[in-house]
């Protein structure tokens, strides 16, 4: 357990900023917040680096994009345009129309207030990753994506550890199950364990290094 701990505080200090917060997210249980979550983990769940994915949200923000209703009036164009931006090339056509639809359906469905999305699940991860899924462009992995993230300010889902972070962990020999990692850090850090332990899974952080300098 020791050297579990260790190897979290590690881990921690090198990679314990959630992808909401590079982004430029001030993750909070807030409608404007949790939808700009929305839009990051749409942008995360194409095949394309999660930097670009960042790099994009970015954009979209700092072009004013920050609730549904400015995402949709944006306009397809101006969409794409951000998205270049950021270099989200690959994707950005088909990307701008799931974010124009997917605004609409905030706005349509929970009158742009994804607290409601959460009042209706219960604070049940099934319920809430079937409703998430229901969004354009976001599967089971983006649903696991936005719990992963959002169990920061939802405390009801925590602990939320999807399989790209328990195949972190297994990388760096720790726990294999949410509630035992959850014993290694004060619950408000977890979601911030969870994306770290993505970052060593998805190779963006050496479990090598992690567990040497732990070991020191």
């Amino acid at each position: 357990m020791g050297d579990d701990r260790s190897v979290v505080r590690v881990l921690l200090d090198r990679r314990g900023r959630t992808y909401a917060e590079e982004a430029g997210i001030r993750l909070a249980d807030r409608p404007g917040p949790l939808y700009q979550l929305l839009v990051l983990t749409t942008l995360l769940s194409t095949r394309i680096r999660a930097c670009v994915a960042v790099d994009a949200a970015r954009e979209l923000f700092a072009a004013g994009y920050r609730t549904p209703q400015a995402m949709e009036a944006a306009g397809w164009q101006q969409r794409v345009d951000a998205l270049g931006r950021g270099h989200y090339r690959r994707y950005d056509e088909r990307t701008a129309t799931m974010l124009g639809t997917g605004a609409r359906q905030c706005l349509d469905r929970w009158h742009g207030d994804l607290r409601r999305l959460h009042r209706a699940a219960q604070g049940d991860p099934a319920g809430l990753q079937r409703r998430l899924t229901e969004f354009p462009g976001i599967g089971p992995t983006g649903a696991d994506i936005y719990l992963r993230e959002a169990q920061t300010v939802w405390s009801d889902v925590r602990p939320y550890a999807d399989r790209r972070a328990l195949a972190g962990a297994k990388r760096l020999g720790l726990p294999g199950s949410p509630d035992r990692l959850a014993g290694l850090v004060d619950e408000p850090d977890f979601g911030r364990l969870a994306s770290a332990l993505v970052r060593v899974a998805l190779g963006e952080e050496s479990a090598g290094e992690v567990t040497r300098v732990a070991a020191r």
